[in-house]
């Protein structure tokens, strides 16, 4: 198996559960924007999507003032953000044996202090690429290239593990590996040639056996 010096992470859908905290206020804000009633499924694809870039291809007007709503309601939907089943041990793990952990994320910082930061697990990530930190953001290979600044690495010694078409796309060019973290993803569409499936977090220790 493949040596890696760092393991880098997609939040939403791969570290964290966030697709009922962020879909089903999503749903909210349709129906007080058109009067529409949609369903879960009709908004799964926004899932993967930067929130702005929700608001904007939805064509709301106002779309900050809306943003802003959106947040409100996810920050205030009952349970939050959880971890998923196995990823603390991972996390752990990975850190015993000196492999380097990173996050990549579209999430904007003050979201990552919520869902990750409060729970302490960001005691294991060495540094966390935002929504604020490039100009352009997935699938554009620009935050990983600046996560592999920061870290001091080659793309050759990095894994990426995330669970959309836009995680598989950046990785790729970037020059880093891709695992598929199928675990958290709503659909398979556009995941080409990962090196690596993971049916459940625990599988990731199979990178260091």
């Amino acid at each position: 198996m493949k040596k890696y010096k760092a393991v880098i992470y997609d939040l939403d859908g791969t570290l964290v559960n966030t697709l009922d905290m962020n879909m089903y206020p999503l749903l909210r804000i349709i129906k007080e924007e058109t009067g529409e009633d949609w369903e879960l499924k009709d908004v799964l694809k926004f899932y993967a999507y930067p929130g702005m870039k929700t608001i904007e291809t939805l064509g709301f007007k106002n779309p900050e003032e809306t943003y802003k709503r959106w947040v409100k309601y996810v920050n205030e939907y009952e349970g939050g953000a959880t971890i998923y089943d196995g990823f603390e041990e991972v996390l752990e793990t990975f850190d015993k044996a000196g492999i380097i952990q990173a996050v990549v994320s579209s999430k904007k910082r003050a979201q990552y202090e919520i869902d990750i930061v409060s729970k302490g697990i960001d005691k294991y990530i060495k540094t966390a690429v935002l929504e604020e930190d490039t100009i352009r953001h997935k699938p554009d290979p620009e935050p990983m290239n600046e996560c592999l600044k920061r870290l001091g690495l080659s793309a050759d010694k990095v894994i990426y593990i995330g669970d959309t078409h836009a995680d598989c796309k950046a990785s790729k060019a970037s020059g880093m590996d891709f695992g598929y973290a199928r675990w958290g993803s709503v659909t398979d569409d556009g995941i080409e040639n990962p090196e690596y499936v993971f049916e459940k977090p625990l599988d990731l220790l199979s990178i260091i056996e």
